[in-house]
């Protein structure tokens, strides 16, 4: 391990911020707040200016570590005990300059502060804690801040920094505990868990007294979230998915992350290294049945099974579902329920509002759910409109299968096409100006 006692802050931000980009953000604030006249900053529901991390994830917040220091050894990890990487830790008076300062040039419009485990998981949470409330208290910021609770650490600790943090996420790191065991061996499940259901539990309570009392502190307002890493270890999409809804539904989280394994380390416990790199489409994939469990109704088990454990990577989770349940199409457009409608192919929950709307003034044709945003190349060959399909078809999986592939149907062009270019603080010229700029009114 390489610790520099030496270095200007900018070095440390150019270190701290490289460390970070393995965390994911969440790409809006999830709650809004306004200017009170007494700080700086608001928290507007429409989220806030987005930037790119190295491997093409929106990111919109100014996105450091505390520190990539750490106590632990995870064999995933890039900042792991045992790597000879440079090493840096802010204290919390450089959070508040940074944040306050990159705010005022209208650089960014929030903060999302993870971290290493420096000393401990309490001393960590401390120094987290003491950035916050100074930011919070005495720099008068009042924009959105997502920080990530560090496992082990004291609950109380956990409790203050939420009420300054509008998100919090704990990383549950790897699906299952059998795989945190084997690459994790430092953490363990139960850590994890427990200020995940400790943010739960104080947010319901903190509800029940913005009843009674409106002015009362809030508690985590955007809500918590989660993050593990997929394809370190041999979990299928049907496992991930079945821990996915299982977190949903016990814990009331706003969102599960997944950040596709990157190949940081060599270590005879991880996947061998490829050429193919991430396994984004995978990625990819497990987002979109993502939303599916989130907005449209869908459960784990209808997407995946233990006879079929992956996702299709040539449709989408819900396209491939259609393929495998054409029992229940043709879907009538001005009969089907908005449920139904959601399960459509083509259509999405925008759209599935818009036609049951617009159906009580009038019968609808393939032109009009057109115009409301229904993609019908794909869409035809599971609805009817007042009883005809838009063109003769069999409702048969192979000829609908061919049919999609050959009208266009392909790969997400950000997974196949890996032309990214981070959107960065530090490229060569601008990030430079920008640091001028900071330095120049710190």
């Amino acid at each position: 391990m390489r610790i520099n006692e030496s270095m200007t802050m900018y070095e440390k931000l150019n270190i701290l911020t490289d460390a970070a980009k393995y965390d994911v953000a969440c790409t809006s604030s999830g709650t809004s707040r306004s200017n009170d006249g007494t700080g700086m900053g608001n928290c507007q529901q429409s989220g806030i200016c987005h930037s790119f991390s190295a491997d093409g994830r929106c990111i919109s917040l100014l996105k450091i570590l505390f520190t990539n220091e750490c106590i632990y050894d995870c064999k995933y990890c890039v900042n792991r005990r045992s790597n000879d990487v440079a090493r840096a830790s802010f204290t919390p008076d450089e959070i508040c300059t940074l944040t306050m300062e990159f705010y005022r040039r209208n650089y960014i419009e929030g903060l999302f502060l993870s971290s290493g485990i420096l000393k401990s998981p309490d001393y960590t949470m401390e120094l987290i804690y003491a950035a916050l409330y100074k930011l919070r208290r005495e720099c008068g910021f009042q924009g959105y801040i997502h920080v990530k609770a560090i496992p082990g650490a004291n609950c109380e600790l956990v409790r203050q920094v939420g009420f300054l943090a509008d998100r919090m996420s704990v990383n549950l790191e790897l699906p299952t505990a059998e795989s945190l065991k084997l690459l994790a061996p430092n953490k363990t499940r139960k850590n994890i868990l427990t200020p995940m259901r400790l943010v739960q539990n104080r947010m319901e309570e903190n509800k029940q007294e913005l009843m009674v009392y409106r002015n009362a502190p809030r508690f985590v307002p955007a809500g918590q979230s989660t993050q593990m890493i997929i394809g370190a270890t041999p979990e299928t999409d049907y496992q991930i998915m079945q821990v996915t809804e299982s977190l949903y539904q016990k814990f009331e989280l706003k969102r599960v992350f997944f950040s596709a394994f990157v190949h940081v380390n060599e270590d005879a416990m991880l996947p061998a290294r490829t050429d193919e790199g991430p396994p984004l489409l995978r990625e990819h994939r497990l987002y979109q049945a993502d939303w599916l469990l989130r907005y449209y109704h869908f459960r784990a088990d209808e997407l995946l099974s233990e006879k079929e454990p992956n996702f299709n990577v040539l449709f989408d989770p819900k396209c491939n579902w259609a393929l495998k349940h054409l029992e229940h199409f043709p879907v009538e457009i001005n009969r089907a329920d908005y449920k139904t409608l959601l399960r459509v192919p083509g259509i999405g929950y925008k759209s599935a509002a818009r036609i049951v709307k617009a159906r009580r003034l009038g019968t609808l044709d393939f032109p009009d759910i057109k115009k409301m945003g229904v993609v019908l190349k794909r869409a035809l060959y599971f609805i009817t409109c007042q009883g005809k399909m838009m063109y003769p078809v069999r409702i048969e999986e192979d000829y609908i299968t061919r049919n999609l592939l050959s009208s266009g149907e392909k790969l997400p062009k950000e997974v196949v096409n890996m032309g990214y270019q981070q959107l960065s603080l530090f490229d060569v010229t601008m990030g430079q100006k920008r640091w001028n700029a900071v330095s120049d009114g710190a």
